[in-house]
């Protein structure tokens, strides 16, 4: 796990002012905690962690089982690192949501990603995929994204993608993952 501050390529962003307007509109902040959200007669679960990349995720703040009173729990990263993939996976949430590697932004056709930018293979660098831990299974998304790495800053045979999932009920077809 790397550790440390983030080096910055150009003038800093105001991040902290857009959250503060997205949390203020309804927002649910999940940066190291957990939230639900009740939608008609479903309830989500949900927990995040902060950029595992940077060592910035503190699991141990949203770590324990997942509340299985809910209709659908899930996990979200900004990168997914296997520790993190396998927290979410121990406890219990069904889906994870995770980004970062950029789909591998570097890739070859009929062999696929060539590094991750994380400790995650390679083959599950985009896309649908299961996640498996301790015996328990979960559905995977990582998205390629739009964006690049400051340190590769191009794209090749990768292209930008923002991804549109639909979430379905259990009792609908299982995935296949991609």
């Amino acid at each position: 796990m790397r550790r440390g501050r983030k080096r910055l390529h150009g003038p800093p962003l105001p991040w902290r002012d857009l959250r503060e307007q997205f949390v203020s509109a309804g927002w649910r902040d999940l940066t190291n905690r957990r939230d639900t959200l009740s939608i008609r007669d479903t309830t989500i679960a949900f927990a995040g962690v902060d950029d595992p990349h940077l060592g910035y995720d503190r699991l141990a703040e949203v770590a324990g089982p997942a509340d299985r009173s809910t209709g659908l729990r899930i996990g979200v990263t900004h990168a997914p690192y296997l520790r993190v993939l396998d927290a979410y996976t121990r406890d219990g949430y069904d889906v994870i949501f995770a980004g970062h590697t950029h789909g591998g932004q570097l890739r070859i056709p009929g062999y696929g990603a060539i590094v991750t930018n994380c400790d995650l293979e390679p083959a599950r660098s985009r896309g649908l995929h299961h996640h498996q831990a301790e015996g328990r299974s979960a559905a995977l998304h990582v998205s390629a994204g739009l964006g690049t790495s400051p340190y590769a800053p191009y794209r090749f045979c990768c292209y930008p993608e923002a991804t549109l999932v639909t979430l379905t009920s259990r009792s609908a077809e299982a995935f296949a993952p991609v």
